[in-house]
């Protein structure tokens, strides 16, 4: 527990923006430099496609232009070979569908559990609805949907650089519980906006790009059930071919104490920073297309309390994945922010981090 920190990787991108920003092939660097995002990635497609072979595809002549537009965005000036990695090239897909009305883009992993098996639950927070403690159950499913917007591409503040506005749902389901009528046990809502921008920064041949952002995180319940936090962060994110690691420190913004327990206005929960700590670590390692392992971590080293999570993708059949993840530690959800936990999950991945 000791490790820290999450991918929540969120994911997990950086805009190494291939809003098709940026360079041609290299033989044309020079005079392209100064044209529009699009002018350059047409340029660098026409001259592409000029001397590509015969028997390529458009699909590959199109990568090969993103591809080098996303090296010379992380390049940056410098004479080195850049190397891109797994996020680099999920990014690089995400920008190709940005556009499409028809598509979703996803921020963090999306997944269902349909059995996720807890051995300690807040009972004591559900005492003031009626049939509720006495009748949870440990076994449960549990689902997280996440999804990202465009806000701002391309050349911002910094060339290849993106602002995105961000949507976490995570919930945890009754869905055993048939005396209490199934219900949601909690679901916790997660906006944010945040700001990513790639690095001149290659330690160890990988790639870097770091993010700031702010997020709001509650679970939309009033009086002794409210919980919520807002917080801005710094996020740097690391790759090196199949590897990802996300470093992310936080500080929490300051709420007035509550007049009393069941009053609206006021801090919900001030002592939440004792269990979710002050940072999170995060790794994520693609084995194979099929197989991807991933961590993320938290610790409070004034309180030793922390959270690990370790979760694991898995072929199924067709484009189907199964996801098992194992979690140990307080701050799982916000209604369980102060209680140690440990739960297993297995179910289905709608979508990969990497």
């Amino acid at each position: 527990m000791r490790l820290i920190f999450s991918i929540g990787f969120y994911l997990l991108l950086w805009s190494i923006s291939l809003n098709v920003q940026a360079f041609s092939l290299e033989s044309d660097n020079s005079e392209i430099a100064e044209k529009s995002p699009e002018t350059v990635f047409e340029t660098c497609l026409f001259n592409a496609i000029k001397t590509a072979d015969k028997d390529a595809t458009l699909a590959e002549v199109e990568t090969q232009c993103e591809q080098e537009i996303a090296r010379k965005i992380l390049k940056d000036g410098s004479d080195q070979e850049i190397e891109l990695g797994a996020l680099s090239h999920r990014i690089i897909k995400e920008k190709k569908t940005a556009a499409d009305p028809y598509v979703l883009t996803p921020h963090k992993m999306n997944y269902i559990l349909p059995f996720s098996y807890v051995d300690e639950i807040n009972r004591q927070a559900y005492q003031e609805v009626p049939l509720w403690a006495d009748n949870l159950k440990d076994a449960e499913a549990k689902f997280q949907i996440s999804l990202k917007i465009p806000l701002l591409t391309g050349y911002w503040l910094n060339e290849g650089d993106q602002l995105f506005f961000g949507f976490t749902l995570k919930s945890w389901w009754q869905i055993y519980s048939d005396e209490i009528s199934k219900p949601f046990r909690e679901t916790n809502y997660q906006p944010e906006f945040f700001y990513i921008t790639p690095l001149n920064y290659h330690p160890w041949g990988g790639n870097s790009a770091l993010i700031t952002g702010f997020e709001h995180q509650s679970n939309g319940r009033s009086q002794l059930l409210s919980r919520s936090w807002n917080r801005v962060y710094i996020n740097y994110l690391y790759e090196k071919r199949n590897f990802a690691l996300s470093f992310r420190p936080w500080y929490r913004i300051p709420e007035g104490e509550k007049s009393s327990p069941s009053s609206g206005q006021g801090d919900d929960n001030p002592d939440i920073l004792d269990y979710m700590g002050h940072f999170e670590l995060g790794m994520v390692y693609k084995y194979s297309k099929d197989f991807e392992l991933s961590f993320k971590g938290r610790e409070n080293f004034a309180t030793h309390n922390g959270f690990v999570e370790v979760g694991a993708t898995f072929p199924l059949w067709g484009k189907l994945k199964g996801y098992a993840q194992f979690s140990s530690g307080y701050g799982e959800s916000l209604i369980d922010y102060n209680v140690n936990q440990k739960r297993f999950g297995i179910g289905i991945a709608l979508t990969n981090i990497l």
